[in-house]
């Protein structure tokens, strides 16, 4: 039986599906999301809903939701343990990337970060895909699944946002897939989707980040302060790897009651997931590829201090500096000899 029949077999047997994205979901996710609620749809699956927690922050996210008519509902308004059947895209381990408690077992999951199985029924986790999504175009195609321009539209939007522009280590499923989906898309909705503004938020955050950048070698550290914008964490450290002579990027920044950071390299000799983890995998939910890689990390008591905010960040982002450089191997120049 192949992964597409084996995923049919669990949803023809629900009455109602609840598919969960990560927080703060990205176009990956939500692609994923649509596509699979198509699937469940196209078998007879009357009650499909699609839940996220966190927010959307991120500008062009936000109109990729408006512009498609993504129904979407917050986790926390939704019972999803009533649902016959439960399914995670682009994420796996309940608890870990979205507000679901880690006793909630998924029946479906479908994913390509690498990380512990979570159990499930029907469990396609493809680490050497370069997106979500590409899977899903995989399913649409085996399956006979009618490829709608709404459809098609955010698939392509997501396999490209995913890869950044396919510059950024895309595998050929992913060029493929675009392939198959851009006949039907919408490239007038996407080429407005590419022209959504950023936020003063995120502008504000890149801003503090070009400031306070620490630069070591080829490596760099930097931080975007105190800010609500969660994507401008990805979009500060996109940026700052355009700097000359630099290949690797470490954003970090408070949202809320936690250390954000992501991380980008396009040195072939780092994989930047493990390097996070291998940093910070004790503190907090950390992930990632081996150019791309984010988490959260708990304040915890460091929270405490959140009334002297310039403090607090000084204090976070010290540590999370040096064990940054640290597990790059990459030694302080003011320990070294006079």
């Amino acid at each position: 039986m192949s992964r597409a029949a084996e995923l049919v077999s669990v949803l023809e047997v629900a009455e109602s599906v609840a598919i969960v994205c990560h927080d703060n979901p990205d176009p990956d996710c939500l692609a994923s999301a649509l596509a699979l609620e198509a699937i469940a749809e196209d078998i007879g699956v009357d009650d499909v809903i699609i839940v996220y927690g966190g927010e959307i922050s991120h500008q062009q996210n936000r109109a990729f939701v408006n512009m498609l008519d993504i129904a979407l509902r917050p986790i926390d308004e939704v019972d999803v343990e009533a649902s016959d059947c439960i399914a995670f895209v682009d994420h796996a381990i309940p608890g870990e990337n979205s507000q679901l408690l880690a006793h909630v077992e998924p029946d479906i999951v479908v994913d390509h970060h690498p990380g512990e199985s979570a159990g499930a029924t029907v469990e396609d986790v493809r680490t050497r895909y370069g997106a979500t999504a590409t899977i899903f175009v995989e399913y649409l195609w085996e399956l006979e699944v009618e490829l709608t321009t709404r459809l098609a539209s955010a698939l392509l939007f997501a396999l490209h946002r995913e890869r950044l522009d396919f510059v950024r280590d895309p595998t050929r499923r992913e060029y493929e897939a675009a392939l198959s989906v851009y006949p039907v898309a919408d490239l007038e909705a996407l080429e407005q989707l590419y022209g959504s503004a950023f936020s003063p938020g995120t502008i504000d955050a890149i801003g503090c980040a070009i400031r306070s950048r620490e630069r070591r070698g080829s490596s760099l550290v930097a931080s975007v302060g105190t800010t609500s914008e969660t994507d401008a964490l990805p979009q500060a450290a996109d940026f700052l790897l355009n700097l000359e002579g630099v290949d690797t990027v470490l954003a970090y920044g408070i949202v809320g009651r936690t250390i954000r950071v992501s991380a980008r390299s396009i040195d072939p000799r780092i994989h930047i997931g493990e390097t996070l983890q291998d940093g910070f995998g004790e503190f907090g939910a950390i992930g990632g590829h081996h150019d791309m890689a984010g988490g959260r990390i708990d304040l915890g008591l460091f929270g405490d201090d959140a009334g002297d905010e310039k403090q607090l960040l000084e204090f976070v982002g010290g540590r999370l500096t040096r064990r940054f450089f640290d597990a790059l191997n990459l030694d302080d120049p003011r320990d070294g000899p006079p």
